[in-house]
Order: C-alpha cells, then sequence, then structure tokens
C-alpha cells in the first residue's frame, strides 16, 4: 500500500489510516521530492518525473511490487500516470476526490479563471494569517501523537507555498495521463467528497461551487465506469482536503476491500 499526498498535502497527514492499514500489510507514506521531508527540487514537476522517483524509491527499499497506490487530488494523477507506465507493477488504485485531466473542458470559464487565481503566488502572509492558518490544522489533526503533530503543523505553516507552486504543474501532469496510455485491468475505486471545502472553492459562489461539484461528480464517476472493476463511492459529508479525516472509515472500508479483492 502507498500513499500519495495531494499537492501541499505530505505522507504524515494520512498517518490515521497508514496506522490503521499497517496492521494488515506493508503500507508506505510517500513524501515527493520538493515535498515534507524529501530533498529540495524546483516546481513543479512532471509526471514521469514523480513516478520514476517513488518507483526508484519503492525497489531501492525492497518494497515488493504489485503495489495497491492511493492518490488523493492530484496524487491521483500521478498513481493513475504510474499505472499507465508500469502496469505489472500495480494491484489496484484508491482514488481520493482525484483531480481529473478533462476538468479544463468541463468547468465553465468563470469556474476555471477562479481556480487559476488559488495557483498564483500570494503575497507573503502576515503573523495572524499565518496563525489562522496555523489554526485550521489543530482540529484536524487532533488525533496525531504530539511530537508528530506539532512537526507537520510547523512544516505546513512554514512551506504554505508547496500547494500552489506543484498545482502549478496540474495541466501538465493532466496531458500526460491523457495521452499516457491505457490503464491496467485492476480494480479501481474513485471517492468523491462532495462537501464544500474552503480550500477548494472558497471564493466561488454557491452557484459555481455546486457547479464544480457537478462537474467533478461526473467526471469521476466516468472515471470509475472506465475501469472494468471500478466503483465510484460519494462522500456528502466530506471535504476535498481533509476526506481521510473526515470520513477515515470510508477510506479504511475501500483499502479493506481493494485489499480483500486482490487477496492481499
Amino acid at each position: 500500500m502507498v500513499f500519495v499526498p495531494g499537492a501541499g498535502m505530505v505522507g504524515f497527514d494520512y498517518l490515521n489510516v497508514h496506522d490503521q492499514v499497517s496492521e494488515r500489510t506493508t503500507s508506505v507514506l510517500y513524501d515527493r521530492a520538493g515535498t515534507g521531508w524529501s530533498d529540495p527540487v524546483p516546481l513543479p514537476r512532471t509526471g514521469a518525473e514523480v513516478t520514476d522517483e517513488l518507483r526508484e524509491l519503492l525497489h531501492s527499499a525492497g518494497v515488493p511490487a504489485p503495489y495497491i497506490l492511493v492518490g488523493h487530488s492530484m496524487g491521483g494523477s500521478y498513481v493513475r500516470r504510474y499505472a499507465q507506465r508500469f502496469p505489472a507493477e500495480v494491484a489496484g488504485l484508491l482514488l481520493l476526490d482525484p483531480t481529473h485531466e478533462d476538468s479544463v473542458t468541463r468547468m465553465s470559464k468563470q469556474v476555471l479563471e477562479m481556480l487559476e487565481r488559488l495557483n498564483d503566488q500570494p503575497p507573503e502572509p502576515t503573523e495572524e494569517e499565518l496563525r489562522q492558518f496555523r489554526g485550521l490544522f489543530v482540529p484536524r489533526l487532533a488525533q496525531w501523537p504530539e511530537a508528530v503533530r506539532e512537526a507537520l503543523i510547523a512544516h505546513h505553516v512554514a512551506h504554505w507555498r508547496t500547494g500552489a507552486r506543484e498545482g502549478a504543474g496540474l495541466v501538465q501532469l493532466g496531458e500526460e495521463v491523457r495521452h499516457g496510455g491505457d490503464a491496467p485491468d485492476v480494480p479501481v475505486i474513485v471517492l468523491t467528497a462532495m462537501g464544500r471545502d474552503p480550500s477548494q472553492t472558497g471564493q466561488l459562489s454557491e452557484e459555481l461551487a455546486r457547479e464544480f461539484r457537478d462537474v467533478k461528480y461526473a467526471l469521476h464517476a466516468e472515471l470509475a465506469a472506465a475501469a472494468p472493476r471500478g466503483e465510484h463511492r460519494v462522500l456528502d459529508d466530506a471535504g476535498h482536503a481533509w476526506l481521510h479525516v473526515e470520513r477515515p472509515d470510508a477510506v479504511h472500508r475501500a483499502i479493506t476491500d481493494l485489499l480483500d479483492s486482490v487477496g492481499g
């Protein structure tokens, strides 16, 4: 089991689910280079760079394939690219509210313009804004061990630009996936978070936020339907960024179902 975070997220953000999964099977938390506690590199990066790096890491660590890959948000596109490039090494995919390459053609101009602004480099925050940003993590990570929680929150506050820097490569990554070839015939579960999440749609009007969620729902349904063994599950009570914290039971159930289906 390999967890691939979304843009701006790090492996330890998924510690709650990882700890449950590791009671049954090997579980890996991954920080891409340029994120988390990995070596710094210029961002954004291509899907080929990230998937080559992940493959080399897993092989060097002696983690035997095939893998169930868990990709959240932008991480969902990375794991799909991994499956396209190295199909024999993938046993299943869990896509947690994944980004989709067709978003740019299906969303309205108003939604796309607002989302582009989210990836603009923001100005330096004030101390008060940093305190408010820190406060967003405290309740979400309340169940993490104290030593991990404090280091994780400090990291997010210090590296608050990382998400926008990674997100700047989202269109290119989407094109890689779009033209990347067929995916292997493996079990795929797509989890869609339909709760409103300020980190994703906070600057949209209610009407545009609804459009965003409806298009996302349709794309996720199509993504699941395109896989011979795909399944689409919807979470009405979880938001995009922290669905694995708001609904860890649903994420763990999906992982368990994938493990059962592949005999893991």
